[in-house]
């Protein structure tokens, strides 16, 4: 099983999810974690290489998690946050694009 590697505050602000949101969100994430696919979920090309997004409806709203799963040192999740219009507002992919950047880069070692 994977880790889960929170980038910025995307774990507090998953914490801030209404409860049923939350569940939703710790149940897809232990999917990933076990190497399955979440239940609703994108590629987010646009972010970068490899970003993901798991979508979440339910009575409280939309709510998105961007992640990257294709690395071996775990999940990075890079944001979170409720969707309140059709298309993803510029500020939360340039967040996530930033949280990206942040994720550390492997080297070989020989």
């Amino acid at each position: 099983m994977k880790f889960v590697i929170w980038m910025g505050s995307s774990r507090e602000d998953l914490v801030a999810f209404p409860p049923e949101a939350r569940r939703e969100a710790g149940y897809q994430l232990g999917k990933v974690q076990r190497g399955a696919e979440p239940q609703s979920w994108k590629p987010m090309p646009e972010i970068g290489p490899g970003v993901r997004e798991i979508r979440i409806a339910n009575a409280s709203g939309a709510f998105r998690v961007f992640y990257v799963a294709a690395r071996p040192e775990g999940i990075f999740v890079l944001h979170r946050f409720q969707k309140k219009s059709q298309q993803t507002a510029q500020r939360h992919l340039a967040l996530a694009k930033v949280r990206l950047k942040a994720v550390p880069v492997l080297r070989s070692v020989r």
